[in-house]
């Protein structure tokens, strides 16, 4: 897992309008990038574009403020019923009223600061669906033709399924590196003398999927994970157990549960994909410009 400490988010002080945007939206704005990357990219590819995903997360963060401003400006009416439902939602999620109540308690605001954010947030989506409603669905030639263009986009990627054992253990002490390898040793021969795999990465992983799924990680995509791993993983047969592999998050042992080749797609397979992405992108163009619009408006200082 990627993590950005808070001294290497931008270190810059934003003010739109007069008004400081927190370093805590921007780097919201960059966990969202991340988590949208870690999708489509391996993790040491994500930390090589951390300078530029930083700059685009202070662009999104700018670009949130200003739609934000204009919903709040057109006053734009949120029904009672639709903030209820959020509500509810959040409360749920916390785990019940009671647990709800001492999230607001420790973080010190109470349930209207909570309100007035659902609140925000629905108004700058009804912008967007205002923004969005004159759109039009794409062609079946669009769709052809952005499919034609990007096929290579489209095409299945190779997959693997696997379960792992990670041990982690601090790099700048050999002591702990070489207590940690006889640790997997140890795992290791005991898995090669019929201990379950999925029992040993429960008892000893440090990986959440040792105790959530006895070391499981489904099925992934060729390019997904650390190098190290993903090299390791798609070099073994199936049903076979890996040497002990070193990886920046420490020592994993592997079993590779199954492998699916890729190939190309078939329009046919993935059209409601290539729909969503046109849409998608139509919407975007939309509040892109109309963000380019307001930020011409706008007076932002960066110190």
């Amino acid at each position: 897992m990627i993590i950005f400490p808070r001294e290497r988010a931008l270190h810059m002080t934003i003010r739109l309008n007069g008004q400081d945007i927190p370093p805590a939206a921007i780097e919201y704005e960059l966990g969202r990038l991340v988590r949208f990357y870690r999708e489509h990219m391996s993790e040491a590819e994500i930390l090589k574009q951390m300078d530029a995903l930083r700059e685009k997360a202070k662009e999104q963060a700018i670009g949130a403020k200003l739609l934000i401003d204009e919903a709040a400006r057109l006053d734009l009416p949120v029904p009672e019923d639709d903030v209820r439902a959020k509500l509810k939602e959040i409360v749920a999620s916390c785990g019940g009223q009671a647990e709800f109540e001492k999230l607001l308690k420790e973080q010190k605001v109470t349930e209207d600061v909570v309100r007035a954010g659902i609140i925000q947030g629905r108004r700058v989506d009804l912008l967007v669906d205002r923004l969005a409603s004159g759109l039009s669905d794409p062609t079946e030639a669009e769709l052809r033709a952005h499919f034609e263009k990007h096929a290579d986009e489209y095409s299945r990627p190779a997959r693997a399924a696997a379960e792992h054992i990670l041990v982690k253990f601090d790099a700048s002490s050999e002591q702990e590196r070489a207590t940690a390898r006889a640790k997997m040793e140890k795992i290791r021969r005991d898995i090669e003398n019929g201990a379950g795999f999925a029992e040993q990465a429960a008892l000893h992983s440090d990986c959440p999927s040792g105790k959530q799924a006895g070391g499981s990680l489904g099925w992934f995509s060729q390019g997904m994970m650390v190098q190290e791993f993903d090299q390791a993983v798609f070099a073994m047969d199936v049903d076979k157990l890996s040497e002990i592999l070193e990886s920046p998050f420490g020592f994993h042992i592997i079993h590779k549960t199954g492998q699916e080749a890729g190939g190309p797609a078939e329009f046919v397979d993935v059209r409601e994909r290539v729909r969503e992405f046109l849409r998608h992108a139509a919407r975007g163009e939309a509040i892109s410009a109309h963000v380019a619009e307001l930020r011409s408006k706008a007076v932002i200082e960066e110190t």
